[in-house]
């Protein structure tokens, strides 16, 4: 096979020790990410009181960041492959905090949702970056696979440091407070990036396609809306409009891939088998995951009474979990098999959703403490060995495009579990029956019934918040088990696309 030419700062990097410190520039934009992904769970109620979105609108907060992101992911790894992975990421770090700002102020649901959808367009160059950078500085695959493993391990660590340190910032400081520790991440990483990391990017690139970006945005944007409006009020003719658009517009996506002499994204990719099954098995996994994930800091907070800070000190079993898996998940990879690790960590994570089923008001935190940590461990098992698997799927130079084929499935899950599983959750809730006198905001959110409650008399205020803390539960375990359903199919999927599969290769 014909070796590929390395470019001269991945060489040297691979050479020189200083690769490990050039990682730990490159987890610091991971931990950016994962920060600003867990804080707004936390954020929600005191948005909720501050800014009285509606409880469509609290799910725009929620998932345009992922919208928006997914949209433009594979443009973005497609971009950082032609004009630099180093560059791309700096100038998106750099966006990333600059948005943050306007994230922190914005006054209303609007310009919040606004602020949101830009903070997409910026972190949408950040992961896929920090992935290539690392597939091409380390081409041991051993040592890529202990590397990807620290990336892992420093994505669930923002899980546990995002909670705590924004729940620590909204008891003292303003709701806008957890955007703002994206600052003096973002500091940190430009300056000293910009000294340690290498340049990569493909020899060869070919031109960037704005017709296939512009084709990627559209067809994402518009399948995942269209799925959550569906969710959310059945089918609309709008939704139903936007859905086929979005399918559209994906069709002409990869029908156009196919012509292009340099495609934006190599839709060979999908032919190899353990390729695909690991951006499958991490679409279902988020799916399963992240609409349980955002409704249940509310759980801790609005239902059980506890203060953001304790809230985010009760869901760090789920980060623990996940950092040490992550740290020996390809080592246990390498002993037992790929799809044993994927498959046992996406059914541990299935089995701790059903549990999750038998939760009700007075659950005692053991138990859900419990849970979380075998959702931790699972993750961080069977997320970082499917990194390690597409990465050593695909030649170096296509190194940012399968990065952001990964990313996106990841986002894309995200955004359809927010869409699907907080729309069962909302869905469940609205139908709640208060006593006579309550107010219709009450029926938007839980936040709206906290709020609502607090301008009623004494005895109607705890029928009205025992009756929306009962509802919300009841879509909070129908979520679960939703999400268990997902997470078992997915393991059993990955148990056969996966078979076969190794980390030892490195194609060149």
């Amino acid at each position: 096979m014909t070796s590929t030419p390395r470019p001269a700062g991945a060489t040297e990097a691979v050479r020189r020790p200083g690769r490990w410190l050039a990682l730990s520039v490159l987890v610091l934009a991971v931990l950016l990410v994962a920060v600003d992904a867990t804080v707004l769970g936390l954020a929600t109620p005191y948005i909720s009181e501050d800014l009285a979105p509606t409880g469509t609108q609290l799910l725009w907060i929620g998932d345009v960041y992922s919208f928006v992101i997914a949209g433009l992911l594979v443009s973005m790894g497609g971009l950082g492959d032609r004009v630099g992975r180093k560059r791309i990421l700096l100038v998106g770090a750099a966006a990333f905090g600059a948005i943050s700002v306007l994230n922190a102020y914005a006054s209303t649901p609007e310009l919040l949702i606004l602020a949101r959808a830009l903070l997409g367009v910026a972190g949408a160059t950040l992961m896929p970056a920090t992935l290539a950078l690392i597939r091409n500085i380390f081409h041991d695959p051993r040592e890529r696979s202990l590397a990807v493993g620290i990336w892992g391990a420093t994505a669930s660590a923002g899980m546990a440091v995002g909670p705590i340190a924004g729940g620590f910032l909204l008891e003292h400081f303003r709701w806008g407070s957890v955007f703002l520790i994206n600052l003096p991440v973002m500091a940190v990483l430009v300056v000293v990036g910009a000294r340690l990391l290498p340049e990569s990017r493909n020899p060869h690139p070919g031109p960037w396609d704005p017709g296939s970006v512009a084709l990627s945005l559209v067809g994402m944007v518009g399948v995942v809306y269209a799925v959550k409006e569906t969710a959310a009020r059945g089918f609309a003719p709008e939704a139903v409009a936007a859905g086929l658009l979005g399918a559209l517009a994906l069709y002409g996506f990869v029908r156009r891939q196919f012509t292009l002499p340099k495609p934006l994204l190599d839709m060979r990719l999908f032919a190899h088998r353990g390729f695909s099954g690991a951006v499958l098995a991490d679409l279902l996994t988020i799916l399963g995951l992240s609409g349980l994930v955002f409704f249940l800091s509310q759980y801790l907070q609005l239902v059980q009474g506890r203060g953001p800070f304790e809230a985010g000190l009760a869901e760090l079993p789920a980060a623990i979990g996940a950092v040490v898996a992550g740290l020996v998940a390809g080592r246990a990879a390498r002993r037992f098999s790929v799809r044993t690790v994927v498959s046992g960590g996406l059914a541990a994570i299935g089995l701790a959703l059903a549990a999750l089923t038998v939760a009700d008001r007075s659950t005692e935190y053991p138990l859900i403490g419990a849970i979380l940590l075998f959702v931790g461990l699972g993750a961080g098992f069977s997320f970082t060995v499917t990194a390690d698997v597409i990465l050593s799927s695909v030649p170096k130079e296509q190194a940012g495009a399968a990065s952001a084929v990964s990313e996106t499935a990841y986002e894309l899950g995200a955004a359809l579990g927010i869409a699907i599983l907080g729309s069962v959750v909302t869905g469940a809730y609205r139908d709640f029956t208060g006593p006579a006198g309550t107010p219709a905001e009450a029926h938007e959110s839980l936040g709206g019934a906290v709020e609502a409650a607090r301008g009623l008399p004494s005895d109607t205020a705890g029928a009205l918040l025992a009756s929306a803390r009962d509802a919300f539960v009841d879509g909070l375990t129908l979520a679960a088990a939703t999400g268990a359903t997902v997470l078992l199919a997915a393991s059993t999927a990955a148990w056969f696309l996966l078979r076969d599969q190794r980390l030892d290769g490195d194609v060149s």
